[in-house]
C-alpha cells in the first residue's frame, strides 16, 4: 500500500538524519526539586495519580505492517540515546548524595541568616552575603564560612550532575535549571538576585 511504503521511507529517512542529544531541561528541574527538597528538608511531593487503564475499546489494535515495524526498530536501533536523553536526570550518585547531606547539614545554620535578609541566592545559583549589618559581629566570619562552603559545595554539584549523567558538557546548563529551582522553591520572604539586585520573595 502506498502508506505502507510512505512511512517507512519517512522512518528510514529519520534514521539518516543526524541527532543532536539536546539537555532535558524538564528533567533537570525536576531533579533539581528532588536534591533541593533534601537539603532544605521540604516533604517528598506526592506522586501523581496513576492513569486509569484505557477502557474505551476491548478490541485489540489492527497489527501493525511488518515494512513499519522492521523500519522502527532500525530507527531504534540507531537513535536510542537522543530518545533517552529527556528521560531522567540522576541525583542519586554516592557522590552527590554526599553533597546534598553536606548542604543539609550546613542549612540548619544557614536557614535563619535567609530568614533574616543577610544572605540570599543569586541567579547563578550560588549563595552570596546580602547584609551583613544584620548580623551581630562575632557572628559574621561564621556566616562568610558557612557561605563560602556552600558554594564550594553547590559548584561541585553542578559538576557532579553533569558528570553523574554522562554528559559533562551540561554543567552549565545543570546550574541554571538549579538555579531557577532554588529561588522557585525559597520561602517567601528570603531575597534572591534579579537583574544584579535584590528582591524579596
Amino acid at each position: 500500500l502506498m502508506w505502507t511504503k510512505l512511512a517507512l521511507a519517512t522512518l528510514l529517512g529519520a534514521a539518516c538524519v543526524t541527532i543532536n542529544v539536546y539537555f532535558p531541561a524538564a528533567a533537570a528541574e525536576k531533579a533539581a526539586d528532588q536534591f533541593i527538597d533534601g537539603v532544605w528538608q521540604k516533604g517528598a511531593t506526592p506522586p501523581s495519580e496513576p492513569k486509569p487503564a484505557d477502557k474505551t475499546s476491548a478490541l485489540a489494535p489492527p497489527a501493525e505492517p511488518f515494512a513499519i515495524t522492521f523500519a522502527r526498530t532500525v530507527l531504534e536501533s540507531v537513535v536510542p540515546a537522543a530518545q533517552a536523553a529527556d528521560a531522567n536526570i540522576d541525583v542519586n550518585s554516592p557522590a552527590i548524595r554526599a553533597i546534598q547531606a553536606s548542604m543539609a547539614e550546613r542549612h540548619s545554620q544557614l536557614s535563619r541568616y535567609y530568614d533574616s535578609g543577610s544572605i540570599g541566592l543569586t541567579a547563578d545559583g550560588m549563595v552570596e552575603v546580602r547584609d551583613q549589618n544584620t548580623v551581630p559581629l562575632p557572628e559574621r566570619v561564621l556566616l562568610r564560612k558557612l557561605v563560602a562552603e556552600d558554594n564550594q559545595d553547590r559548584g561541585l554539584l553542578y559538576q557532579e550532575v553533569a558528570k553523574a549523567n554522562g554528559h559533562p558538557e551540561w554543567e552549565p546548563n545543570i546550574r541554571s535549571a538549579f538555579a531557577r529551582r532554588w529561588i522557585a522553591r525559597a520561602q517567601t520572604g528570603w531575597y534572591y538576585k534579579e537583574g544584579g539586585s535584590w528582591v524579596q520573595k
